[in-house]
């Protein structure tokens, strides 16, 4: 039988299928009545779900991360499309089909391994070629930095995300560095390859996204400096020199500093000019391939305009509707 995908749903239409459950929440409408709020998701998206008159029994029979096949309808609420559920029950895990359920790269991952060893074993520094030895001859360590996402919900939140984003920054901090003769070209491509790589220790992502207590406790700024020294550590075998002191404290202030503020979590501001590079081109990176997925997979037709994303704080122009000023209804949360 055909899968029914949820980028593939329409409004009215009635849904028997089984899909992940990534969240759920027992709530209270403003009559006192109890109903489950849910989000599901296969590889090709997600969608909220609510069922009515629910109580703490069925509340408890499943946890995030089970498989439930569900029987509902699609309906179209505030710009998105969401599901009422009639019917709900946990299926186990070895009945469904696991790359149903874990969106991925669209790209070849094999290729994108390639590229990446392209631009690290040709870096001329042996310090910062051995590191990138380093790292690559851990096949652990390629194994899980190959298939791990760049996070669970607001960027390259897929299988080979990770890879995915760091292949492009490489990409484009190869083709920016001629412009910008201050900027150490090699410090900055071996801070891209570096600043996220805790995220292999942050984020568990066999059957759903979510973050280890690894991840939780300490973040994948704190784990990314961690793995850096257990490299460095194997460094000199290959070099036959002690790695430079100064260059690795640049390296960590590269990780450390590439969130850009205190805000966003980084312990430190952007000290060098390769640290307020990489946080710049992390950000654009991050913040286009979200508007641009977020354009992609709103599938509402009768809008110009995306549902308010909480993320990033508003609404994004699709544009292609007929009457696209009469489409757009300013939320509260826009306003």
């Amino acid at each position: 039988m055909t899968r029914r995908f949820i980028q593939q749903m329409t409004d009215g239409e009635a849904i028997d299928e089984v899909y992940l459950v990534v969240d759920k929440q027992l709530r209270a409408n403003r009559n006192g009545n109890l109903y489950l709020q849910m989000d599901l998701r296969d590889r090709t998206g997600s969608l909220s779900a609510r069922l009515w008159n629910a109580g703490e029994h069925l509340f408890r029979s499943f946890d995030a991360g089970d498989f439930l096949l569900v029987k509902g309808k699609v309906q179209l609420f505030q710009g998105a499309l969401q599901m009422i559920l009639s019917h709900l029950e946990r299926i186990e895990s070895e009945k469904v089909e696991l790359a149903d359920f874990l969106p991925h790269t669209e790209q070849d991952v094999s290729k994108l391994y390639e590229r990446l060893r392209g631009f690290l074993l040709k870096l001329s520094n042996p310090h910062l070629r051995g590191l990138a030895e380093c790292f690559l001859m851990d096949q652990d360590f390629v194994r899980d930095f190959c298939r791990a996402p760049a996070g669970i919900r607001n960027h390259h939140a897929f299988l080979g995300g990770l890879l995915e984003h760091v292949v492009t920054l490489l990409d484009a901090a190869d083709r920016l560095a001629p412009l910008y003769p201050d900027v150490d070209r090699e410090l900055l491509l071996i801070g891209v390859f570096l600043h996220d790589i805790g995220k292999v220790r942050e984020l568990s992502y066999d059957r759903a996204f979510a973050y280890t207590d690894e991840g939780q406790l300490i973040g994948h700024l704190v784990i990314g400096v961690e793995m850096l020294n257990e490299q460095v550590r194997r460094v000199p075998d290959l070099t036959g020199e002690p790695f430079p002191t100064e260059l690795l404290l640049r390296l960590k202030h590269l990780i450390l500093s590439h969130h850009g503020t205190y805000e966003f979590g980084s312990p430190k501001l952007p000290m060098t000019p390769e640290a307020i590079a990489l946080h710049h081109l992390d950000n654009f990176d991050a913040k286009v391939h979200s508007f641009t997925r977020d354009i992609r997979e709103d599938h509402n037709a009768t809008s110009a305009w995306t549902p308010f994303n909480q993320s990033l704080q508003r609404r994004l122009f699709k544009g292609g509707a007929a009457q696209a000023d009469a489409a757009y209804e300013p939320t509260p949360d826009s306003e």
